[in-house]
């Protein structure tokens, strides 16, 4: 199969004309049936991956989500596109779930989701066996990895499934695993010679900023301030953080709710469904939630205490921005949060392995808090994915602290590395570079090495900053399993051996930048006219929502009002044109859309405020409401040309009106007729000129109407 029906798939359900980066080439991996991993960020467009191929393949794909919330969101989402989708997990009743069973065996459900639990169980192991299945789709595939942030038992057994089905193809998705998880992921799934696709991690429309803990109420107060009416989450550590700082911020004026494992279900899901449909804009939360939520206009993520590692922060701020709009996370950290979670990591049933590991993960989200290098690079470093700028978009890079080239401390720290054939961890590096006498180097010989005493010049603490930097951007990596030893990257090796340029920041505290008045600058006519209309289309979306019982974002995006705020779609054809509409929301909601961009359109020209399209706009009314050319043109003060022009250019659009009063059938064919025998765009007065007067200027203006209309 290609992917011309892919793509028309895409735009007809999804109402997006391209693909994204690497979207295309695993859609095409699936057609070749073959098994695939895919790493992409939260907000990336992974469920594209699996879903187009699930439309445009015979039978059912079979997706497995951890989360109920997912499966109710993405089902929701899919059904609202026109797409039949159903999902099987405990929260089904006996009927219910016969009902799904039954539907999936008549071939009425495309694609179905269903919890691991489930998955493993007998009877939907013989369910599976009557399907005609197109795909399997794992979904937080790092579940199943041990060295994953979130490792689930139940996922374990999922390798039954190239043992039962070793010719449907299988396709592994997440958004966070490094490069142990996904080798393991590999492993566990038992996936045959699986393509490996790597899509950036780069969020750049999320701000970074990360802040000492001091004062986080506070400054959080600030932070919501710029911030009016924006839906957001705030995790908490604690459970009782959760309750406190959300009464605190309603009573400040910021309506907000909080969410953890110890409220009771029911109140929970109302929570849930009080946030996805906008009703209450403010979740404070334990890391529980926000899970599996395709809630695409969150605009902010704060963490009020350091998260557990780099995995579960970058998912969290990940949920931030979906709609590709500007959005902001804000991190507090204390070292009594690192405190905290060792005594939590201590209390727990894991092996001495995993404590051991998600201490040292831990240890990296703090030394990650307190460095000094771009934030951005540091966290994408960390996935394996070089960064070889700064992003501009976080503290650091706002407020950059003093650099030096650290080539040569780099190039010492790095060939000592190599030199004792990376199998040492950071203290004992630190003590080969400052020449200690400390047995074990003695013992190992590591005192013969070239390097042994080359760092000198430096202390054990800045030794301790510097290579924290140089793990930060990319030029040591820590073997988690391989007892936290150090290893020199790619990027590290050019340092080495092919002399590439180092700048490290000074190892002195970071001078606290004074405090910035904010600067505003004054917004142009058209910033304020789509803002305005921005709000109303808002407005028009909630009520529509609250209409069909159904979360706002899931009738569109943010990123797709904004567009229709923009470029003020005012037919259905040009209505397609917008990014986030398909056939099946156009049907849905292209009526009450247009019909409110028109209003606005109307409103403002009538104001004395000039809009592009107003003037046709307001011909088109008149003549609609049964005022004739002639009329219109003296109530407007133009001349019956412009208003023609005017009609004709509303039909081009799509609008329906009858052209046979101005032009026959017979002669739109026969003025078409000669249209290649000109150079596009097509001028009126050559063809009036070559037909000799024949036809008339409206005549003319019609048929090319009608074709402009016809090959649009």
């Amino acid at each position: 199969m290609n992917l011309q029906l892919a793509t028309q798939s895409l735009k007809k359900f999804f109402g997006y004309d391209a693909f994204r980066p690497l979207q295309a080439d695993i859609v095409q991996t699936v057609y070749d049936c073959r098994d695939a991993l895919v790493l992409m960020p939260t907000g990336g467009g992974k469920s594209i991956c699996f879903q187009i191929p699930a439309v445009t393949l015979e039978g059912t794909a079979i997706v497995v989500s951890p989360l109920i919330a997912l499966m109710k969101d993405q089902v929701e989402g899919l059904i609202a596109n026109g797409i039949s989708a159903a999902f099987i997990n405990s929260s089904l009743s006996a009927l219910a779930l016969r009902q799904v069973e039954e539907a999936a065996e008549n071939g009425y459900i495309k694609i179905l989701y269903v919890s691991p639990e489930k998955l493993v169980s007998h009877g939907f192991q013989s369910l599976l066996k009557r399907l005609k299945i197109s795909l399997f789709a794992i979904d937080e595939a790092h579940c199943i990895s041990a060295w994953g942030h979130d490792f689930r038992p139940e996922y374990t057994q999922l390798k039954f499934l190239k043992e039962q089905f070793p010719g449907v193809p299988l396709i592994a998705l997440t958004a966070t695993a490094d490069k142990l998880t996904r080798k393991d992921i590999v492993n566990q799934l038992q996936l045959q010679d699986p393509a490996i696709y790597i899509a950036s991690f780069d969020r750049p429309n999320i701000s970074l900023t990360v802040k000492p803990g001091q004062r986080r109420y506070e400054q959080i107060i600030a932070f919501l301030k710029e911030r009016p009416n924006q839906s957001g989450i705030i995790y908490c550590l604690s459970r009782k953080s959760c309750e406190d700082l959300a009464q605190k911020l309603t009573l400040k004026g910021f309506p907000a709710a909080h969410y953890h494992a110890e409220v009771p279900a029911a109140l929970r899901s109302k929570t849930q469904e009080d946030f996805i449909n906008d009703r209450t804009p403010i979740i404070c939360a334990t890391i529980a939630f926000g899970m599996g939520i395709d809630k695409s206009n969150v605009r902010f993520v704060v963490h009020y205490n350091l998260p557990r590692n780099l995995e579960g922060y970058y998912q969290e701020i990940g949920r931030a921005g979906r709609d590709g709009l500007p959005a902001a996370a804000l991190l507090f950290f204390s070292y009594a949060d690192v405190t905290s979670y060792r005594e939590m990591f201590d209390q727990g049933d894991a092996s001495p392995e995993q404590k051991a590991l998600k201490i040292a993960k831990l240890e990296r989200m703090f030394q990650f808090a307190e460095a000094l290098v771009c934030r951005r690079k540091t966290v994408l470093n960390y996935f394996g994915e070089t960064y070889d700028r700064t992003c501009g978009n976080c503290d650091v890079c706002q407020n950059p602290p003093r650099q030096f080239d650290g080539s040569v401390a780099a190039q010492k720290a790095l060939s000592a590395i190599s030199r004792v054939q990376e199998k040492v961890g950071m203290n004992l590096l630190v003590d080969i570079l400052r020449g200690s006498s400390r047995r074990e180097i003695f013992d190992q010989k590591f005192h013969e090495i070239k390097t042994y005493g080359a760092g000198k010049e430096y202390s054990f603490d800045d030794w301790m900053f510097f290579l924290l930097q140089m793990i930060h951007i990319g030029l040591i990596e820590i073997a988690y399993d391989d007892r936290h030893r150090l290893r020199v990257t790619e990027e590290g090796k050019k340092v080495l051996f092919e002399g590439k340029k180092v700048l490290l920041a000074m190892p002195q505290p970071k001078a606290v930048p004074e405090e910035r008045l904010p600067r505003f600058t004054e917004k142009t006519k058209a910033q304020l006219l789509k803002e305005s209309l921005f709000e109303q289309l808002v407005a028009l979306r909630k009520q529509v929502a609250q209409q069909q019982g159904m979360p706002p974002y899931l009738i569109f995006s943010d990123a797709t009002l904004q567009i229709m705020a923009e470029k003020r779609p005012l037919s259905d054809q040009e209505m397609m044109e917008v990014s986030g509409v398909g056939e099946r929301k156009l049907q849905l909601y292209g009526d009450a859309f247009i019909g409110s961009i028109r209003r606005f359109v109307l409103e403002k020209t009538s104001n004395g405020q000039r809009v592009t399209g107003s003037t046709q706009l307001q011909s088109w009314e008149m003549f609609k409401n049964g005022q004739p050319v002639e009329e219109i043109a003296k109530i407007r003060e133009i001349s019956p040309f412009t208003v023609m022009s005017h009609l004709a250019s509303m039909y081009e659009r799509g609008e329906m009106v009858d052209i046979g009063q101005w032009v026959s059938p017979e002669d739109c064919d026969f003025i078409q007729g000669a249209l290649p025998l000109f150079e596009e765009p097509y001028q009126m007065r050559p063809l009036f000129d070559h037909f000799e007067g024949r036809f008339s200027f409206d005549q003319i203006r019609w048929a090319l109407a009608a074709f402009r209309r016809i090959n649009k």
